[in-house]
């Protein structure tokens, strides 16, 4: 039988740090840098002076970069990583001091900038992983939280702080409850204490934790997981948890689900999987580095 690999091929290797684009996709920001690797976009903070704090620009920049490889059905998974020290450690209070001086309207359009860039990670429809190492604080947190996978270096360390600034982690919030839910958000949105990536890891924020030294090797592993499934069938499967999430198993609920695996079923891609289980060979979605002979 014709299997694919189990880890991802080396030129989806995640770097410690940011790095100059290496292919004609790749694209380098004010903010942030886009690095596509074969299928996999690497997406990395660059502000590595302000521990990768977000301002207007890198928001925008996000926000544009993301809706980008969306877009782009070469791209079959995104990576968010910080450059330097930090993950991201959350919201730049330089800019936040120059918002609180902005008249109503102003102060509104920026808090919808920030909430629509984090719906725009949480809704892409191709899988994400978050690499968190060194600081993740405030919205650095809802980033996390955004992705649909987050792993964590043993040593980093998280913070939902807005409250020690008077001020309260609203944009991220819908994120963040659902990672962790209402309980763990009223003990760490009240306290603003920092926590560790054991605790991040307890309370369902990360999803697993490794020493530094390995975490983009367990990445990589995960990738090569994720290029192994069918893109149109991912995509399908966040919308089903979005659509299935905390909602009664009631009829409307039964048909629903039924529809869609009817649809999917029928798909090109559903067909073109199951052909190639019973034929034993890759599906033709699987790229020709993780085939093996």
């Amino acid at each position: 039988m014709t299997r694919a690999k189990t880890t991802a091929a080396k030129t989806a290797k995640v770097p410690p740090k940011a790095a100059e684009p290496h292919s004609p996709k790749s694209a380098r920001y004010a903010t942030i840098v886009v690095d596509v690797r074969e299928s996999v976009a690497l997406v990395t903070l660059s502000r590595p002076k302000m521990h990768n704090a977000f301002d207007a620009t890198m928001i925008r920049e996000l926000t544009q970069a993301l809706s980008t490889l969306d877009g782009d059905a070469s791209v079959r998974a995104v990576v968010l990583l910080g450059e330097g020290k930090s993950f991201c450690a959350g919201a730049d209070l330089n800019w936040m001091k120059e918002m609180a001086g902005y008249d109503d309207a102003k102060n509104l359009a920026d808090a919808k900038a920030m909430a629509w860039m984090l719906r725009t990670l949480y809704m892409l429809g191709k899988p994400t992983i978050a690499r968190v190492h060194g600081s993740a604080f405030g919205g650095g947190v809802g980033l996390v939280a955004c992705c649909d996978i987050a792993f964590a270096a043993q040593d980093a360390t998280f913070s939902l702080s807005e409250a020690k600034l008077g001020l309260i982690p609203a944009a991220i919030s819908p994120y963040v409850v659902e990672a962790i839910g209402a309980r763990q958000a009223r003990r760490y949105f009240l306290s603003a204490e920092r926590f560790t990536a054991a605790e991040a890891f307890r309370i369902g924020l990360v999803h697993d934790i490794y020493p530094f030294p390995e975490l983009d090797g367990r990445i990589n592993e995960l990738l090569g997981t994720l290029l192994l499934a069918g893109p149109r069938a991912q995509a399908e499967c966040k919308a089903l948890i979005r659509a299935v999430a905390s909602r009664p198993i009631d009829e409307s609920v039964i048909a629903d689900t039924a529809t869609r695996i009817a649809r999917v079923r029928g798909s090109a891609e559903g067909k073109e999987g199951v052909a190639a289980f019973l034929d034993k060979r890759a599906p033709a979605w699987v790229p020709e580095s993780l085939r093996e002979p």
